[in-house]
């Protein structure tokens, strides 16, 4: 599927933002100004943009502790990201979701999770609810290679293909769960799709370095998915991770040269420019240009952020229970 020109300063602006977003974060953090534990994105970029290329805010998505990518991707605000990550009152949460616990329901978004494996069964709530309203519309849940291992990813698949949910989990095997490699955390170490596959449900598998492979994995997924009755499905994609699990964390689990490897050869931002500027779908300048611009937002986003007023306490007791 040929995308345009549109289509393609999109995607890529998408995935810079996110990128510089955390990139930003990975510096700022230090300074002592952000609470509370961060995981960055930083690596995966092309598999939020490209899952989510696809979706309306009708269609939902449920995310991990490493989420900022996919709330970006799903179209939550940069200026109330960014807020809401320094605390403050302006943040899209008010102040009260810091990094781990950002949603934003207008978009679709129905939040980020702390507790690793417990957005899955979320995901199939809200896709029991798609199958039954009959729009056509889908629930996302994002995981990664640790989820595939808790009883709750379990439930939820198993769950999903008895109700024929319209829901779709989406492993994100970026090589390690917390410290420990999948090779010896995952029993099927050659891939996670295949535990979905017993429960029942078709999946499929692509690249998670390659906007471009999952963009095209996604459009199959989701077509087979939104034909009412087909229920769910699952898909994998391998990719990396360019931070440690939090930050703060050593990465002494790390190969000698692994990371300057995985940064120069599975970049999905370079594969990204390579792939366009080659076929002259694009230019460097065009992308230097959303550089600068991705850059100008990020500064303004942090000054923003920086300047927010924050919550008072007598704001602790507010927004406990949602009114209908």
């Amino acid at each position: 599927m040929q995308l345009s020109r549109e289509a393609l300063m999109r995607a890529y602006r998408q995935m810079k933002v996110i990128r510089e977003f955390e990139e930003r974060l990975h510096v700022e953090i230090q300074t002592g100004e952000i609470a509370g534990f961060t995981h960055l994105y930083c690596g995966q970029e092309a598999v939020a943009v490209g899952v989510c290329e696809h979706l309306d805010n009708d269609d939902k998505i449920v995310s991990t502790h490493r989420g900022h990518g996919h709330c970006l991707a799903k179209g939550c605000e940069l200026n109330g990201m960014m807020a809401e990550i320094w605390g403050s009152r302006e943040g899209l949460c008010k102040g009260k979701g810091g990094s781990m616990h950002i949603a934003d329901i207008d978009q679709g978004m129905l939040g980020a999770n702390g507790i690793v494996g417990a957005g899955a069964p979320i995901a199939v709530g809200a896709g029991i609810s798609a199958r039954i309203d009959g729009k056509g519309k889908v629930a996302i849940a994002f995981s990664g290679d640790g989820a595939c291992n808790q009883g709750t990813t379990f439930e939820a698949m198993n769950m999903a293909v008895v109700t024929k949910a319209a829901c779709i989990f989406v492993f994100e095997n970026n090589h390690y769960s917390e410290h420990t490699g999948y090779e010896y955390a995952v029993g099927t170490s050659n891939d996670i799709a295949s535990r979905a596959e017993a429960f029942g449900m078709k999946v499929w598998r692509g690249d998670g370095t390659d906007f471009f492979s999952v963009f095209e994995t996604m459009r199959e997924v989701l077509e087979y998915v939104r034909v009412p009755g087909n229920g769910p499905a699952a898909v994998e994609f391998d990719t990396e991770r360019f931070f440690g699990h939090f930050e703060g964390d050593p990465q002494r689990y790390r190969g000698p040269g692994e990371l300057d490897r995985i940064r120069e050869t599975r970049d999905c931002l370079k594969k990204f420019r390579a792939s366009v500027t080659g076929a002259g779908l694009l230019s460097d300048a065009d992308l230097d240009a959303l550089d600068a611009d991705v850059a100008e937002a990020m500064e303004a986003a942090v000054a923003a952020a920086r300047a927010a007023e924050r919550p008072t306490p007598e704001d602790v007791l507010a927004d406990v229970y949602i009114s209908y």
